[in-house]
């Protein structure tokens, strides 16, 4: 995360700006280069922040303090499973951040789940995912065994 900070305020203070070749219209286009850099450094950052950890929650809030119920519902998912191990990024603490995680997936909302850099989905897809069983097939691929299937054994 330092990094990513970093390299935006590197970005920032650049402030050149790039003309794109005028349309057809005639109209002129210009985009700072703050904004492309950023954008690049922070699309790079995000690619290197979800292949970090085998599970990486991007979600409004903390594991221990939720901000949304949504991302409430991806803990609880995750810590009935057992999967306590996991790199959270509160997207609340950083609109850029906020942005780039969807630009980055091209899913428009928050919670975003990844399992070894592949992007998952939000809280529904995850909750399907639990739903019909495919969440314990998916950690067992990321070599996490879920308590669910301990919890199962234990009842027999």
């Amino acid at each position: 995360m330092t990094s990513l900070l970093t390299l935006t305020a590197r970005c920032l203070r650049s402030g050149a700006a790039y003309y794109l070749p005028r349309p057809a219209d005639g109209r002129v286009l210009s985009a700072s280069a703050r904004f492309m850099c950023a954008t690049a450094d922070t699309q790079k950052d995000l690619g290197a922040m979800v292949k970090k950890d085998k599970v990486v929650v991007f979600m409004k809030g903390t594991p221990a303090q939720p901000m949304c119920g949504f991302s409430n519902a991806v803990v609880q998912i995750l810590r009935m499973h057992g999967v306590d191990n996991y790199a959270a990024y509160n997207v609340l603490d950083d609109q850029e951040l906020r942005q780039g995680v969807k630009d980055f997936s091209n899913w428009p909302t928050i919670p975003q789940v990844y399992f070894n850099g592949e992007f998952v989905g939000g809280c529904d897809i995850l909750l399907q995912m639990h739903q019909n069983g495919d969440l314990v097939d998916e950690l067992k691929k990321l070599g996490i065994q879920s308590a669910l299937l301990d919890a199962e054994k234990e009842s027999k």
